[in-house]
């Protein structure tokens, strides 16, 4: 008898572990709400436009690229640097998406990772022989790789124009910055075209609910560019919420010392949008988390979930604006308000990864290790 029981305990742990796989997207959605619309409206309204106008920005950064290293003057580098500011701001629209390509070239890794590596830079430069595509090259290329090169190389403008004229290393420093640019343009226009070719169609019908599901990718992609790439690499870190003390050189754009706050808000207004489903540069909406929230009726001590997210958005962007234009300088001078700040993101993160998570029966893959 005993043996018996234990034969069917043994096979009825057998089929469940079966029946629960994440493997594949048969997992079945039963709350009734209409992913393939919010996933159309992702794929469509906000992901490929945001890398069609990425892609048009660097291939616009790579012809005054050229222009600069043709005839290395002022005012060709005031232009290459407006044109990487731009790339960059629409950059902060696109580093949540990290499926398909993106997650196969490592894309957000070769794009924004800082600070840069100035040691390796310069060591690459030297020796003129390198391979931007290896992992221990990421802190050396991308959007940080060109602060250093555009604002960094040198103290003045004088001087960082004569690091592309008359010094000895000045056609290796040439080289450099175009190897670059190029790369950066080359994996952007293989993302997108992956997105353009067959992955839109197999992203928007994998509608089920299971870990490799697309709306289950996404919500983790989602809350782990707010939680990380938003909340701790550009305002947490920075102020040494996760350190002993301050970290004012971990801001991004370190060298251009003018626009970290800039990006910082577009990386709010990025996470905003795609929260409220707001298609990419225009006020139209659809699908969206917002939406799946609302359809649920999700009620947090009696408020709507969506509506204390997107409060708390506000609240957010309302501590951020008060910030100095160069967190170098906020965190040196008055750290308290870059804390502040920090803690008005911090409250959306309970919302996105217990209340949103949970009405939507999706389950975080990643791992939290700062506590929160």
């Amino acid at each position: 008898m005993i043996r018996k029981s234990l034969l069917a305990f043994f096979t009825l742990s057998l089929l469940l572990g079966c029946s629960s796989s994440d493997e594949g997207d048969s997992g079945s959605q039963n709350d009734g709400f209409d992913r393939q619309v919010m996933l159309s409206n992702w794929a469509d309204n906000i992901i490929i436009p945001a890398y069609q106008d990425l892609n048009a920005d660097l291939m616009d950064l790579s012809a005054q690229k050229e222009a600069f290293v043709n005839s290395p003057n002022q005012a060709n580098l005031e232009t290459l640097r407006a044109s990487w500011l731009s790339a960059y701001k629409t950059w902060q629209y696109l580093e949540m998406f990290t499926s398909g390509k993106a997650e196969e070239t490592n894309y957000v890794f070769q794009m924004n990772v800082y600070p840069t590596n100035v040691d390796d830079i310069e060591a690459n430069i030297a020796s003129g022989n390198y391979d931007l595509s290896n992992p221990n090259n990421n802190d050396a290329v991308g959007f940080p790789a060109l602060d250093y090169l555009l604002f960094g190389l040198a103290e003045t403008d004088a001087q960082i124009l004569n690091a592309y004229t008359s010094n000895t290393k000045a056609e290796a420093n040439k080289t450099y910055l175009s190897d670059v640019v190029n790369q950066m343009q080359s994996l952007t226009a293989t993302v997108l075209n992956d997105w353009t070719g067959t992955y839109r169609d197999a992203f928007v019908n994998s509608t089920g609910n299971t870990a490799t599901s697309a709306t289950n990718k996404m919500t983790n992609d989602f809350i782990f560019y707010y939680e990380k790439g938003l909340r701790a690499n550009k305002i947490g870190i920075p102020a040494g919420v996760f350190s002993a003390a301050p970290l004012s050189s971990k801001v991004e754009a370190f060298y251009n010392e003018e626009i970290s706050k800039t990006l910082a808000l577009e990386g709010l207004n990025a996470v905003q949008d795609f929260f409220n489903g707001k298609a990419y540069n225009s006020n139209a909406t659809s699908g969206s988390f917002k939406a799946y929230l609302e359809y649920l009726n999700t009620i947090n001590n009696g408020e709507d979930v969506s509506a204390l997210i997107n409060s708390q958005f506000n609240a957010a962007r309302t501590k951020i604006e008060s910030l100095d234009n160069n967190f170098v300088q906020q965190v040196e001078t008055d750290n308290t308000q870059m804390t502040e700040a920090f803690d008005a993101l911090q409250k959306v993160v309970v919302l996105l990864k217990i209340d949103m998570v949970q009405a939507m029966s999706i389950r975080l893959d990643y791992a939290d290790s700062d506590g929160d």
